[in-house]
């Protein structure tokens, strides 16, 4: 779960402060050069300083289509065709560029290449005949909660994944002979240690390709690699997929492709990722699947565009939709796409349970991962131990074994505390909070059963402690059952530009166990649990490929729409459903899928915007409606808006014959005098013969769209000592920015960087690790806060964990 500082009064109040000086009267910093550059001939979409003179890495689109493209279009095009065009809009942008170097390339669902130049030579490129589009090689990373496997002893693990595996469907489906043979699936992603025994069957000769060593050997980064650390994402991605073992995936069955385009540390760039994708079409990929993403709000970029033309060749795209979550807007590429399949994460059904610790009236259950160590502690006589902010020194020189560990919130993830506890002998935690008020998020999955306290209640605590009250009892009380429930951190839509639902649909993605690598070939079997829409997505692209084992005359299209229009609609733990931005259609079930007579297209659908001033604007949706079966179906057709002054209509019911498609159309009117300014969202249901077929998510946004001035940051390492790059994500542009550096226990340090008049999208920035204009930070971990206000309305975002300061 994500770290939110933001949410704490103390830094809320600081940071309006700060800010109040940042923007009143003259800014003490420039201005960044960041207007985008438009010429007849080509664009750059995203943020580049065109003015600066350092090496960058851009993706080149070309004019000339790629082979899928002309295809799909119906036009002659052979791959030495449109290498000879690449060939020459490449010899041309060599000669006109200076200091300029071609990197990779791509043909067959992207038509272009990789340079990389000084930046400030990109007006030249734009102008060299053939370039269509310009685009940043942005960064990509796993889309998990955290980094570190909760590993796990073999004893611990059980097959199916867990129970995420059957609580889909799986097993059912192999029952009917459907188990994802003769199905190949790419793993775009960190690597797969293909040598793992539950893995190894399902490999051919031919592994896939490594992007990062340019090699055919997609393994894993091992420890020790001196460009950074160790991966297991993608075995882990994998295993949930199509491990045949003592885990079974969910397509166990099918045979795995791996496409290295993740490095050292779980990050990757566009081109890499972009490359990844085109080889997986070209090897003949039927599923591909991309558990990773950047916090990009927007359906073009290169990735995006990619995944697109994937689908369109038969490919079967499935994207994570990060881990941005809970508020809306969060979405990033490639989750943006417009026709991949974006998933968003889901808890499985858990018990809630409350806590009564004496004294202490702010204590609550935070997480735990056995419900059994959790009723352990019920009635227990337990001793509490100090043991600092929980991080591996922490624990060198106190005894925790069979006891609890007393921890404070900070520095580091509250996974990776809690699992220095556990290897230290600990049964339990309490964790504090390191600012005012209560730690604002729970954490199911945790290693050990954790209960929560607020600052000032841990402060006494750990005051008691030292008196030497150090030992009390827990009262674990059984609270209800929660049905399955969408991950706080899963990331949210609409996608900026196009308005569409994002995700698609939900799977499982809390405490999903699954393979990973030990790179230790005495002892094989590794085995973790890991969270993240990284852990939902390749749900369903093992779902995914069981549909094209089963359907194999199914288009993409179809199969996107079957999924999400058999999916279970969630509610949460007010009976309440889950928002259509939340959980798409639903969480994912295999059955309901491969049982389906009827397929309805779109399966979600976004109105877009009415933008007008007065009067009334209607706007009408043409959707499809295919029979399966070989009997005549009738159809009705039920609409609802929420929101005065929006009234919606339609076709309330059509005959398809067997076999057949059909079709109905929508109509939704808004009435500006009597609608305020937001985003509305509705439904249409289809039935036959009383009978739910699907219910289609809509949405509408009145006016301005209410997304957030600034949905991200970030801070990375450039490539040079003492150099860093903020990066943030702006949908609408800001008349002021601002980035704040803050340690991570929530004290305001000082800003990075003021800027003014900000163009939308994304906005990187080099920083050289100064405060105030020219105090050095020391070397350490550290959070930052980017702040962006535009027309009245100002919002924040912090860095999801800590970035760090790597002394010179």
């Amino acid at each position: 779960m994500k770290k939110v500082i933001s949410r704490s009064s103390v830094l809320l109040f600081s940071t309006i402060f700060i800010l109040s000086t940042f923007f009143t009267g003259q800014l003490a910093a420039a201005a960044p050069s960041n207007k985008k550059v438009e010429l007849e001939k080509a664009e750059i979409f995203g943020e580049i300083n065109v003015n600066s003179k350092k090496q960058t890495t851009v993706i080149v689109e070309l004019k000339e289509k790629s082979l899928v493209e002309a295809k799909q279009d119906g036009e002659s095009q052979t791959k030495a065709s449109l290498k000879k065009s690449r060939t020459k809009v490449k010899n041309a942008a060599l000669k006109e560029v200076d200091n300029a170097s071609v990197r990779q390339e791509y043909e067959k669902v992207f038509s272009g290449f990789s340079m990389k130049l000084p930046a400030n030579e990109i007006p030249k490129l734009l102008a060299v005949d053939g370039v269509k589009a310009v685009y940043p090689d942005v960064t990509y990373k796993t889309d998990e909660v955290k980094k570190e496997s909760i590993q796990l002893p073999n004893e611990d693990v059980s097959p199916l994944m867990d129970k995420s595996a059957p609580f889909i469907g799986a097993p059912k489906a192999w029952d009917a002979g459907y188990s994802g043979k003769g199905v190949k699936v790419a793993v775009i992603d960190t690597g797969v240690d293909y040598t793992h025994p539950d893995l190894k069957g399902n490999f051919g000769l031919y592994k896939g390709y490594d992007f990062v060593d340019n090699d055919y050997s997609p393994q894993e980064t091992p420890k020790g690699d001196p460009r950074g650390e160790s991966t297991d994402h993608g075995t882990h991605v994998a295993g949930t997929i199509a491990a045949n073992g003592q885990i079974k995936g969910v397509a166990k069955d099918a045979t795995l492709l791996a496409y290295r385009v993740l490095g050292p540390g779980g990050s990757g760039t566009t081109e890499n990722v972009l490359a990844g994708i085109d080889r997986a079409v070209t090897d003949g990929a039927d599923v591909m699947n991309l558990s990773l993403g950047n916090s990009v709000n927007n359906p073009d970029y290169a990735t995006s565009i990619a995944l697109d033309w994937a689908m369109s060749e038969d490919v079967v795209a499935v994207t994570s939709n990060g881990n941005s979550g809970p508020n809306n807007w969060t979405v990033g590429s490639p989750g943006t796409s417009r026709d991949a399949i974006s998933v968003g994460a889901t808890q499985l059904p858990y018990s809630l349970y409350n806590v009564k610790f004496p004294n202490y009236s702010t204590a609550k259950v935070m997480g735990y991962y056995q419900e059994s160590d959790l009723k352990a502690l019920d009635q227990k006589q337990v001793t509490l131990v100090q043991a600092g902010i929980g991080d591996e020194n922490a624990f060198e020189d106190i005894d925790v074994k069979g006891k609890v560990a007393v921890i404070e919130r900070g520095a580091i993830a509250f996974v990776d505390k809690v699992d220095n506890a556990k290897a230290a002998g600990a049964i339990g935690v309490v964790m504090y909070n390191n600012t005012d008020g209560e730690i604002p998020v729970d954490v199911p999955g945790l290693a050990l059963p954790t209960i929560k306290l607020s600052k000032a209640e841990g402060t006494a605590l750990i005051k008691a402690i030292e008196a030497g009250n150090n030992t009390t009892a827990f009262s674990i009380q059984f609270v209800k059952e929660l049905s399955e429930q969408v991950a706080d951190f899963s990331s949210r839509g609409p996608v900026v530009d196009t308005w569409m639902i994002k995700p698609d649909l939900s799977a499982p993605g809390v405490s999903i166990v699954s393979t990973i690598p030990t790179h230790d070939p005495s002892q094989p079997y590794g085995y973790g649990s890991k969270q993240g829409t990284s852990m939902a997505s390749p749900h369903v692209a093992g779902v995914a490929a069981i549909i094209k084992q089963a359907k194999p005359s199914y288009s993409t299209g179809q199969i996107k729409a079957l999924l999400m229009n058999t999916a279970e609609k969630l509610f949460d733990a007010n009976g309440s459903p889950f928002p259509h931005n939340t959980q798409g259609t639903g969480s994912v079930r295999i059955m309901e899928s491969l049982q389906a007579s009827s397929i309805v297209s779109d399966a979600s659908y976004s109105y877009g915007t009415f933008l007008k001033e007065k009067g009334v604007q209607i706007k009408t949706k043409k959707f499809k409606v295919e029979n399966l079966s070989k009997a005549p179906k009738t159809y009705t057709i039920d609409y609802k808006f929420n929101g005065s002054g929006i009234s919606t209509n339609g076709t309330k019911k059509i005959t398809v014959k067997g076999n057949s498609t059909g079709s109905f159309t929508s109509a939704v009117q808004v009435n500006y005098g009597k609608t305020k300014k937001g985003t509305y969202q509705g439904s249409i249901t289809i039935r036959e013969n009383g009978r739910k077929v699907t219910e289609i998510p809509t949405l509408l946004i009145v006016k301005e769209p209410d997304y957030p001035r600034v949905t991200s940051v970030s801070v990375e390492p450039d490539n040079r000592a003492g150099s860093y790059v903020i990066s943030s994500y702006l949908p609408g542009g800001a008349e002021n920015l601002a980035f704040l550096v803050y340690s991570t226990d929530g004290e305001y340090l000082g800003e990075a960087g003021v800027y003014q008049h900000v163009d939308k999208g994304e906005h990187r920035v080099k920083w050289n690790g100064t405060i105030n204009q020219g105090q050095k930070l020391e070397a350490g971990e550290y959070t930052m806060l980017a702040y962006a206000s535009l027309k009245g309305k100002s919002d924040t975002v912090q860095t999801k964990e800590p970035f760090e300061i790597y002394p010179e």
